[in-house]
């Protein structure tokens, strides 16, 4: 195998990196947040395991009781197996109220309205029950929910489970992509070791961010690759602080990366300029999608835009007669959760500029002057702009 591109790609990368982190002006603040970073994943990696670990004795104790009591007869009956049975249907099923359940003697036969798409896993989970002799089905099977009353309203797929794992997982996923990709960098293909590698950083990644890999990697996530929350407490009126923040064109007063918003189609519609990575511009259209005066303000980006985007606000007044603001914002970027934390590492962490962004807004507010990016205005002079 010729390793000399493989040298000279590692050989820029390593001095790209050193100039970022060794430049003159702020490579002591990026040196600093890299070592704050490595310092919190370690304190976090540290409490992972400590669940890991206890989730796995826990896990061990159960595995050992079953497998005690495979090798007992099961002699429970039939009003046992029928609670049995029905703790299993949510597992399988998106509306288990729909389900009709009677055992006799160990004969179970369910009845009543179900997906097509469940009913193999429906009848398999149900056979695998403890002391199930065997199942007969009399489901009425329908390919979509229609109008079938019993079908209708929040169902929650099957599966859904699998999008939080469980320390004991997480765990081992861990283990082993870190060994796929220490493996891979052994082998004089280049081929296998890019295979290789995919798939260990592939399990490594889920099991360190527990996150979907259409998540880590931003395909297929539409708005939702990442999620920032906050709640701030600004000592004004709702009516005040919703009707400022329901006005998008004065985001670029306290969001330091928003450099322009303009509202269109009587303010329904609003087209955003924001600062992207290595000074470029990324733009979009984005559409309010839920408002209800003092209380609630959504939106959304419009397909096509560069960032999948949404975001929800609720207001509410606190003890202290002033404003809650609970903001929700869900983006998608590049390289999804991946690229969200690459960012992070070199300086540009979302969930800190959020904050900074709600210090500023709250300073605006309250004492009516604040600073974003190179610009500090008065409250006065944002008002004076939108004046008729």
């Amino acid at each position: 195998m010729n390793k000399q591109p493989l040298t000279l790609v590692s050989g820029v990368g390593v001095g790209a990196g050193l100039m970022y982190l060794l430049d003159s002006q702020q490579g002591a603040r990026r040196r600093s947040i890299v070592r704050d970073k490595a310092v919190h994943t370690l304190h976090l990696g540290g409490a992972a395991l400590g669940k890991a670990s206890r989730d796995l004795a826990h896990r061990g104790k159960g595995l050992a009781v079953r497998a005690g009591s495979r090798l007992r007869p099961d002699a429970a009956d039939d009003r046992v197996l029928h609670d049995r049975v029905r703790s299993k249907l949510g597992r399988c099923v998106s509306h288990p109220s729909a389900i009709a359940v009677s055992v006799t003697e160990g004969h179970v036969t369910l009845a009543g309205d179900v997906l097509a798409s469940e009913v193999a896993r429906l009848l398999r989970t149900v056979q695998g029950v403890r002391g199930v002799r065997d199942v007969e089905s009399r489901l009425q099977v329908h390919e979509k929910a229609g109008d079938v009353s019993s079908l209708q309203g929040g169902a929650v797929r099957p599966g859904r489970a699998l999008r939080n794992l469980p320390p004991a997982t997480r765990l081992l996923l861990g283990v082993a992509g870190g060994t796929l990709c220490a493996t891979a960098l052994q082998r004089r293909s280049p081929v296998l070791g890019m295979a290789l590698g995919t798939a260990g950083f592939g399990l490594l990644a889920r099991g360190l961010t527990n996150l979907e890999l259409r998540q880590l990697v931003g395909i297929g996530a539409g708005r939702r690759a990442v999620t920032l929350h906050k709640t701030v407490n600004i000592q004004a009126p709702v009516e005040e602080v919703f009707e400022f923040w329901a006005n998008f064109e004065n985001f670029p007063f306290f969001m330091a990366n928003v450099l322009d918003v303009r509202l269109r189609d009587g303010a329904r519609l609003s087209h955003w300029v924001v600062r992207g990575p290595a000074g470029t511009h990324l733009e979009w259209d984005a559409e309010i999608t839920a408002f209800e005066p003092d209380r609630l303000l959504a939106w959304k980006a419009l397909p096509g835009a560069a960032v999948q985007n949404a975001g929800i606000v609720h207001f509410s007044p606190n003890d202290a007669g002033g404003t809650q603001v609970d903001i929700q914002l869900s983006y998608n970027p590049p390289a999804g959760a991946v690229g969200h934390t690459a960012a992070a590492l070199l300086g540009r962490d979302p969930k800190r500029e959020l904050d900074e962004d709600m210090v500023r807004l709250k300073s605006l507010i309250e004492e009516g002057k604040a600073t974003a990016g190179d610009l500090t205005v008065t409250r006065s002079e944002v008002e004076a702009l939108f004046e008729v």
